[in-house]
């Protein structure tokens, strides 16, 4: 048999090379090296605009997980809604704070080191510049003993009213504030089985804030998809609608509450964002599938 010519062996070897990049490009990105991203929506508990936009961003949108703050005042119908969907995903949302000036809540037990004079949580954990005269958490005589019998008592009433719950969460990052705090949240975590590995989780690229318009939003979380790159990412938002109900909700350098969470709900539900995700490969996961990593 006659030898098959140069150039004809050049030839198949780049179509050969060519066919494989091609094979390769269209490979789904499991099959290369996957990305993985956890959306979550905080604050469902405080108002029956939040749990409706928390819902609806799951149903709709690419929220996997969300969070419920047990001292809300619409924590039993959040315990409803999330009830009637076992998938979703849910996680307690420690509140040891109520940040808000028309809108407050109270906690469950009597832990007087962490409320002000009318029995509400402290405003902040940290003081804030901008609102010097509100209470925060660091500069009170803070008890351990009493923010934990706080603490467990928001878990128990919420594993009793939504069974499905997998992890804890801190709402303004209220148990950051000290190793004996951090301690604490840790021991919890482990003590209720809701302990969660995220050593290996990113934070999401900047995308959003009180400052950026919704149309801008949108794009910003575009964006961010377009460029991470393989690994496993967390991106925390609070969805909520533009109503009276969300109207009501602010504080000094933070008034426009409502519409920057509606900008949010709109991101997170737009059509073209979820899209996106599709066409990169992106398996859109919550905290459920981190346990199973262990």
């Amino acid at each position: 048999m006659k030898s098959i010519p140069r150039f004809f062996r050049k030839s198949t070897h780049r179509l050969l090379l060519a066919a494989g990049a091609l094979v390769w490009s269209i490979l789904p990105l499991t099959a290369q090296e996957d990305i993985r991203l956890l959306v979550r929506g905080d604050d469902m508990g405080v108002s029956r605009s939040i749990n409706a936009a928390a819902i609806a961003a799951y149903e709709r949108g690419i929220v996997r997980s969300v969070e419920v703050m047990v001292p809300g005042a619409w924590f039993e119908e959040a315990a409803a809604l999330l009830n009637e969907r076992p998938d979703l995903d849910v996680g307690i949302h420690l509140t040891l704070t109520s940040e808000w000036k028309h809108v407050k809540w109270r906690p469950l037990t009597h832990c007087p080191s962490i409320t002000d004079a009318d029995g509400y949580f402290l405003p902040f954990v940290w003081k804030n510049q901008q609102l010097p005269d509100a209470g925060s958490i660091t500069e009170r005589n803070w008890n351990i003993e009493e923010i934990e019998r706080e603490l467990r008592a928001q878990i128990e009433l919420a594993l009793k009213k939504i069974p499905h719950i997998s992890h804890l969460s801190e709402h303004m990052g209220c148990l950051r504030f000290s190793e004996e705090t951090k301690q604490l949240a840790e021991k919890l975590a482990r003590e209720y089985r809701l302990s969660v590995h995220t050593d290996d989780v990113k934070p999401f690229p900047s995308w959003s804030g009180n400052e950026v318009s919704a149309e801008q939003k949108a794009a910003n979380l575009k964006r961010g998809i377009e460029r991470i790159t393989p690994g496993t990412y967390l991106l925390v938002e609070h969805p909520a609608y533009d109503d009276l109900e969300t109207q009501g909700m602010g504080h000094v350098g933070y008034e426009n509450v409502a519409a920057d969470r509606y900008g949010v709900f709109k991101a997170l539900t737009d059509k073209d964002v979820s899209g996106q995700i599709d066409r990169r490969g992106i398996r859109l996961i919550n905290y459920r599938d981190l346990i199973s990593d262990k």
